[in-house]
């Protein structure tokens, strides 16, 4: 997108494992994103060690802004704001950036935003070139550490309508990737798992909570365990231990597609159907499907099908956590005013509504 007027804004974003930051004009038009993903040294620990990823924050934030204002061409005197993630997140995290985002505000004598992050992903498909999404509109946020449906009736008025009681959808897929001895991210690996096949042995339960629009991913979780654990037999899993949750030992590449199969069915089966009932409930114009679980490719296919009214989701870059969103976001609360106006602390437990 390019020729967008408005505010120049960049953005920290540091809430998990990411270290991200961003130039966006007008609240659309990307014009630089820099991001150190941290993959590695936490695949090699079998998922997020919120110390180490602290410690790789600091060791990384100052390459990566200017490294973004590099790519843009743009100095920091020339910002209208800068807006940062305050949460929510992992409280280390948050605290990099934005312990590093006042430093640069008060340097440069430029506004200071905080922004939700949750809001980051909520804004995520205005960067997406053509009309943006059509308020009224409910969201379905789904990532490794939420699953929310919000119901958005213009930006910065947000309502929740449903959460999930246990496990976020993201963190289902990390966990049951590691019972059947796949990759970190989960996500990405179960979805290479069960890549071409349009059928499994297998069936798994939905947990539908009826009467509600939340979410419940335990129950799967447990039923994809003990299923591991028959194929494994008792020794075996026995050996393995809980601790481990049945992880490696699996030596039949069938029974671990027709499990991830299965499982990516059940996921899919419940955000849809919950999110487009919500939808209608709510006469929505729009939906929206954001978040890290969004790059699912079945998810993506399933709800498009299925929903009533234009579905509007992130490329996929803009699906993870980026900084990009947190500037969309930014651009909205500066043009409500909602600018800091003394230091700001981290909000590990922040609520979008």
């Amino acid at each position: 997108m390019t020729g967008t007027d408005g505010p120049l804004i960049a953005a920290i974003e540091t809430s998990c494992d990411d270290t991200s930051v961003a130039l966006v004009r007008g609240g659309r038009e990307e014009l630089a994103h820099k991001s150190q993903t941290q993959i590695e040294p936490h695949a090699a620990m079998g998922g997020i060690v919120p110390e180490a990823a602290a410690r790789i924050h600091v060791e990384a934030i100052d390459a990566v802004w200017h490294a973004c204002l590099t790519e843009a061409g743009v100095d920091a005197a020339e910002l209208d704001a800068l807006a940062v993630t305050q949460g929510p997140g992992l409280p280390g995290s948050l605290l990099v950036g934005l312990g590093f985002a006042q430093g640069l505000a008060a340097a440069v004598d430029c506004p200071l935003i905080p922004v939700n992050h949750l809001e980051g992903h909520f804004a995520s498909p205005w960067l997406n070139e053509g009309d943006p999404p059509e308020f009224p509109l409910v969201a379905l946020i789904v990532s490794g550490g939420h699953t929310e449906l919000v119901y958005g009736a213009a930006p910065g008025e947000y309502r929740l309508i449903g959460r999930t009681r246990d496990d976020a959808a993201g963190e289902a897929f990390d966990k049951v990737a590691r019972m059947l001895g796949l990759s970190y991210p989960g996500g990405p690996a179960i979805q290479r798992a069960a890549e071409g096949r349009d059928g499994s042995p297998l069936e798994l339960p939905r947990a539908w909570l009826p009467g509600t629009s939340d979410f419940s991913f335990s129950g799967l979780k447990t039923a994809v365990r003990r299923l591991v654990h028959d194929e494994l037999g008792p020794v075996e899993a026995a050996r393995i231990g809980a601790a481990h949750d049945g992880a490696a030992g699996i030596d039949d590449p069938e029974f671990v597609a027709d499990v991830a199969y299965a499982f990516e069915v059940s996921v899919v089966d419940v955000l849809v159907t919950k999110t487009v009932r919500a939808a209608r409930q709510m006469h929505a114009a729009t939906i929206t499907l954001t978040g890290g679980v969004a790059a699912n490719a079945r998810l993506r296919a399933a709800l498009d099908a299925a929903s009533p009214v234009p579905v509007h989701v992130p490329a996929l870059r803009h699906c993870v956590d980026n900084a990009s969103m947190i500037a969309v976001a930014g651009a909205w609360r500066l043009a409500r005013g909602e600018v800091a106006n003394g230091p700001l602390e981290p909000e590990p437990g922040l609520a979008l509504a």
